[in-house]
């Protein structure tokens, strides 16, 4: 091997190429095994060569800025999302985290409740067991929204919404011409 392929790569250059394949993926090149098989490919590389075999199937990622193709209309986001601004990702991950711990507030008031219910009925203070519920399954909300918010999930589920709307906004404005004549 010579020249830049039998060079090391770095842990930089790994990750550059596993946020590549996540790109894919989410635009439909990739499957999810397939996926799977060269993330864990990319993260066992050791040189270019083998982080560069691992996209050599699919095609460069181009700018909006540079892009042939035109903006869709209302508003855009990156498919990274650092195009969106202050005030929109603050809406984002607000949406994101109501998601992500609504349920979690909803199970733990009526765990309190029922404990509530039953030391008033029983007319005495009981032992609350309601932490069992509410510890371990907080700890694991905690985690999920550090590394959620780290990883930016908030704005990978805006982009996947706002593809959705995209999707049903097209799929509405074909049906109304294909339906077929009344009589």
């Amino acid at each position: 091997m010579d020249g830049r392929d039998g060079m090391r790569a770095a842990d930089s250059d790994r990750a550059a190429v596993a946020d590549r394949l996540r790109v894919a993926l989410d635009e439909g090149r990739l499957d999810l095994r397939e996926y799977d098989e060269r993330l864990q490919r990319a993260y066992a590389a050791r040189t270019y060569a083998d982080l560069e075999v691992l996209l050599t199937d699919l095609p460069p990622v181009t700018p909006a800025q540079r892009s042939g193709l035109a903006p869709a209309s209302g508003p855009t986001v990156s498919l990274l999302g650092d195009q969106l601004g202050p005030a929109s990702t603050r809406g984002v991950t607000a949406r994101w985290l109501a998601e992500v711990w609504f349920p979690y507030l909803r199970v733990i008031a009526i765990v309190v409740t029922i404990w509530v219910v039953t030391s008033l009925l029983s007319q005495e203070l009981l032992y609350f067991w309601p932490a069992w519920v509410a510890g371990p399954w907080g700890a694991v909300l905690v985690v999920r929204t550090v590394s959620g918010v780290a990883a930016k999930e908030p704005q990978r589920q805006a982009i996947k919404r706002q593809r959705r709307r995209e999707r049903k906004q097209a799929k509405r404005a074909i049906k109304p011409d294909e339906a077929p004549p009344t009589p």
